[in-house]
């Protein structure tokens, strides 16, 4: 039994009035009928919620969770009484959520059922585990609450952002995938491999009329291209202790692995195989470039194993291991976080030879929280200083790029909130100029 709020606010009341008899007698003997009347309610509401039968309740969820998205748990509880009650529910949640005062309210009706939901927020990959739902139970009256231990633990896998391959599905389906900021990139210049001849309509360039065609059929007719297929496209992530810098409760390893998997489904719609490398102090995981039905799931898994290591990456050996593992040239985007120019100085030598046997795209990413501060009106001496040093490190993020640029390497400067979509938009705008190879 466990005695509920409205018991102690009713017993504060008759301890109030009861100590208003010291100054008016006849409220204290009120207050003593008063004290009487609510032990004798106490004692009716415990025999009647004690005579009922068990509330049950029921967890209802996926099998795995969608990392840092909102996945739905549902509770169903069942009152098989002939009273209404009013239930609190809490779900004794996984210690990875740090949820330490969670509670739902509920009321169900007499021989009745009612479905209850919630979501959760995972900010880390691996095994959730969920303990028992415990149901607090009470009366119209509500002086006591009886506990319900319900539902069996059960464990919950939490993989890579897979919900927003489900909305990417979705909206390219119904070609609104410019709602999450996807950009429609016109093609420029002819494509490489031929498709079909067909009628000429105004706004077709001139340079693809086909004159033989036209000359047999007595009306212009033109050739049309499509995008080269069957390219590979490989995502490289960067595992060292610089991806551990955490945003929005996520570190940016967990953000690199979201972009990466949203990037393998949209680089396999498009026909091109989709590849993924790991690498830290040393290698790390390689899965070749793909694109049949399962090539996805064997990504998935790949990257739901991933963790960060505390040591400096090893950019040393991975070109040489990347050149042996993928002997064809191939389109390489690398995640990786350069924090000041000397990061890059010290990787630069290597970054040119993996650029010359591939085409290198480098996604590091800028700091949102630095850039705020730095927008903010400084005061004070010890302030100008600080924002001088933050005005600096934003500098060399840009002055990174120009470098990569000036040694004819891509860049991608983002923020880790818009990075799935950053990425995407980078690799159709360089599909569109045929620079993936």
């Amino acid at each position: 039994m466990f005695l509920a709020r409205r018991f102690y606010i009713a017993m504060a009341a008759v301890a109030f009035v009861l100590a208003s008899g010291v100054l008016y007698a006849p409220l204290f003997w009120l207050g003593q009928v008063l004290l009487l009347l609510l032990a004798v309610v106490l004692a009716a509401d415990v025999v009647v919620l004690w005579s009922l039968p068990e509330v049950s309740a029921e967890r209802f969820c996926s099998d795995r969770f969608s990392l840092g998205d909102d996945n739905e748990v549902t509770l169903r509880l069942t009152n098989r009484s002939s009273l209404r009650l009013r239930l609190t529910i809490i779900d004794e949640l996984p210690a990875q959520l740090q949820e330490r005062h969670f509670s739902l309210p509920a009321i169900v009706n007499a021989n009745s059922k009612t479905d209850v939901a919630y979501h959760v927020r995972p900010t880390m990959r691996g095994v959730y585990a969920f303990g028992h739902v415990l149901v607090y139970a009470a009366t119209s009256l509500g002086l006591v609450e009886r506990r319900h231990r319900c539902a069996e633990p059960c464990e919950v896998k939490v993989y890579p952002s897979y919900l927003m391959l489900r909305r990417l599905e979705l909206m390219a389906a119904t070609d609104n995938l410019m709602e999450i900021g996807v950009k429609k990139v016109r093609q420029v210049g002819n494509n490489t491999e031929f498709e079909q001849i067909r009628d000429y309509v105004q706004g077709d360039d001139y340079r693809t009329i086909n004159w033989k065609a036209s000359a047999r059929r007595t009306h212009l007719m033109v050739n049309v291209y499509q995008d080269e297929r069957a390219q590979q496209v490989f995502s490289v992530i960067d595992k060292g202790r610089l991806m551990q810098q955490s945003h929005e409760g996520m570190t940016l390893l967990d953000h690199a692995i979201n972009a990466s998997l949203v990037l393998s489904y949209v680089v396999i719609n498009r026909q091109d195989k989709a590849g993924i490398i790991t690498f830290a102090d040393h290698f790390g995981s390689f899965v070749p470039a793909e694109r049949q039905s399962s090539q996805m799931q064997r990504i998935l898994e790949c990257l739901y194993s991933q963790q960060t290591t505390f040591g400096d990456s090893d950019y040393s050996t991975l070109t040489p291991i990347i050149n042996r593992l993928v002997g064809r040239r191939s389109f390489m985007m690398l995640y990786t976080n350069f924090t000041d120019f000397g990061c890059l100085s010290r990787q630069l030598p290597y970054l040119k030879l993996l650029n010359q046997r591939h085409r290198l795209l480098v996604v590091f990413f800028e700091d949102d929280e630095l850039s705020a501060y730095a927008a903010t009106p400084a005061r004070g001496g010890e302030e100008y200083y600080q924002h001088v040093i933050a005005e600096k490190l934003i500098y060399e993020r840009r002055l990174i790029v120009n470098t990569l640029r000036q040694n004819g390497i891509f860049s991608l400067l983002t923020s880790p909130k818009s990075l799935s979509v950053d990425v995407i938009n980078k690799y159709l705008e360089m599909k569109s100029r045929h620079l993936l190879a």
